[in-house]
């Protein structure tokens, strides 16, 4: 990833790359008048809460947190010692991306199952569960997935029901990385609150920064038995926001009405485009289904660096240096997608067939 960052356009390396939504930009400003009690006592946080928990139809406690790292370390607080160990796939930013704050904030064993997609399956688990307890190995507390995955990857509510069902009869819990929760909703055509305690879930992140937030996330507990100590693990971790109210607003105005599913799909729509023209160039492979808003391209080895200097900045994420990670956002366009498209032919060659 090379090329410097210009404001006159939008590129591809990150849906995190992209600005705020106006509508929650005008919800942060709506909420700045006067002052407001801090640390979550305030009515913004406590109608977000509640929306929260409509949607989910649950009496879920709901935590708002600065970002996701943060989030996961929270969430996945709540389920495990310091003698235990999660389970996640190989690919998860859980593993991949957080830079040890799960091991150091946690205190346990973090374990990374490879995988094809990302997804992890009943039978990745498996081997991965003692027989008995033994003293000498730490012992597995929870499952972590993503929702979607690193890989673009989308579960469907019964697989993730399946990794529940052998969590719980193994004594651990489910835990779900949804930063990019709403992608896969729409990519599946069903609402946030499919993903709930209905599918065996205990612990969530609702993403929200990826979504056309400034920034925050929300962690969503759904079994009481996590509930009671969650606050003080968000204190500890450094994740209590003091000015609450600005990120609940956020929220609140996301989970309006169909503003989550509006910008969802836009973004899902632009990676379907981005795959479909890519994929009509000869010497350019799609390494990955897209199902999301990540496209995942293979692209010529002399060409790659041109393209990332020309086109904008994308990361190279896959063991296979040449196959990109290209991004849509909620505010990308056909133009962008027609820029880049227009890049990638200049340096790699003409259209297929």
């Amino acid at each position: 990833m090379t090329s410097p960052q210009r404001r006159d356009r939008r590129f591809f390396a990150s849906d995190n790359a992209a600005g705020v939504h106006p509508t929650l930009l005008e919800a942060i400003h709506r909420a700045n008048t006067g002052h407001a009690l801090a640390y979550g006592h305030d009515e913004w946080t406590a109608a977000a809460t509640a929306r929260i928990r409509e949607m989910f139809k649950t009496d879920a406690e709901v935590l708002f947190v600065f970002g996701g790292t943060g989030a996961n370390v929270v969430g996945l607080r709540t389920t495990v010692d310091s003698y235990q160990s999660v389970l996640c796939p190989e690919s998860s930013h859980l593993w991949r991306d957080e830079c040890a704050a799960p091991e150091r904030f946690l205190g346990c064993k973090i374990v990374p199952i490879p995988t094809a997609d990302g997804k992890l399956r009943p039978d990745d688990v498996s081997p991965h569960l003692p027989a008995e307890e033994d003293i000498h190995h730490a012992q597995p507390g929870a499952i972590s997935v993503s929702q979607s995955t690193e890989w673009g990857a989308v579960y469907q509510p019964d697989e993730l029901r399946a990794l529940a069902s052998v969590a719980h009869r193994h004594g651990m819990w489910l835990h779900v990385d949804g930063a990019r929760l709403a992608n896969a909703a729409v990519a599946l055509d069903v609402s946030l609150g499919t993903f709930g305690p209905e599918l065996g879930i205990d612990v969530m992140t609702l993403g929200g920064t990826k979504l056309g937030m400034l920034a925050g996330e929300a962690v969503v507990i759904f079994n009481d038995a996590l509930k009671q100590r969650a606050g003080y693990f968000q204190k500890q971790g450094t994740q209590l926001i003091s000015k609450m109210r600005f990120v609940a607003a956020q929220f609140e105005a996301l989970l309006t009405g169909d503003m989550w599913r509006t910008l969802a799909s836009q973004a899902n729509q632009m990676a379907e485009l981005l795959g479909a023209e890519l994929d009509s160039i000869e010497g350019v492979t799609l390494a990955r289904t897209i199902r999301t808003n990540m496209v995942y391209a293979r692209f010529p080895p002399n060409a790659l660096a041109s393209i990332q200097e020309a086109g904008g900045p994308f990361h190279c994420p896959t063991p296979d240096p040449n196959v990109g990670r290209l991004v849509t956002a909620w505010d990308t366009q056909p133009s962008d997608v027609a820029t880049f498209v227009a890049v990638v032919k200049e340096f790699v060659g003409r259209p297929r067939g």
